[in-house]
């Protein structure tokens, strides 16, 4: 669901920690704790982009792109990288949603540090790590306008106009796309960003499809 591509105009992303320096563009707030949190928007025109299907990348040759991902109108099976492409050690620490017309806080998970138990865990199961998986009540549907929170670590290479593409389906229907610019981020950062969803209205014999 997401990937990175090289945009000069991207925002930049805020570092909670790390030398360097940055421009902001978009609002940003004090966290309680230090540092600084940056809020972004998806800003991109929702432009078709040519069908694909999870066959044609994993046959295609060279890399998959941020327009591939666009391209796809269902779920993928499974995973379309391998854990060792994460070639800039980029590893996400930390993830909140919270409804933003009332402030309520819906979830919140926080990665454990590591131990030395971790690399051999890791050695058995690449996949860990690699998703998160939450449950809401019926009444998560009819929310409007949602934050989501993500706080990240980048590994010792500078990491530039870092882009991650959201798309929400239901069985082969697409709900919303989404598409963000983390911007730049130093090497060895801590990252942290809320990222503003806006809900699509659900007709509501949807909405009760997508119940159990």
């Amino acid at each position: 669901m997401s990937g990175a591509k090289a945009r000069s105009d991207a925002p930049v992303a805020e570092n909670v920690s790390g030398g360097g320096h940055s421009t902001a563009a978009p609002p940003r707030d004090r966290k309680p704790g230090g540092g600084v949190l940056k809020r972004l928007k998806s800003r991109r025109s929702q432009v078709e982009s040519r069908p694909v299907t999870e066959e044609d990348l994993r046959t295609q040759s060279g890399h998959i792109t941020p327009e591939d991902v666009l391209g796809l109108r269902v779920a993928t099976r499974g995973y379309l990288c391998k854990p060792e492409d994460n070639i800039y050690n980029i590893d996400f620490v930390r993830f909140k949603i919270r409804d933003l017309e009332t402030g309520t806080v819906l979830f919140e998970i926080a990665k454990p540090p590591h131990t030395e138990d971790d690399e051999e865990n890791r050695e058995a199961d690449a996949s860990t790590g690699r998703f998160v998986r939450y449950q809401f009540t019926p009444a998560f549907l009819r929310l409007r306008t949602v934050g989501a929170t993500v706080e990240f670590t980048v590994g010792n290479r500078p990491l530039n106009n870092f882009r991650m593409i959201e798309r929400h389906y239901f069985r082969d229907h697409l709900l919303k796309s989404f598409d963000f610019d983390f911007g730049f981020c130093i090497p060895n950062s801590r990252n942290t960003c809320e990222h503003i969803y806006e809900f699509p209205q659900l007709s509501e014999s949807l909405g009760e499809s997508c119940l159990p």
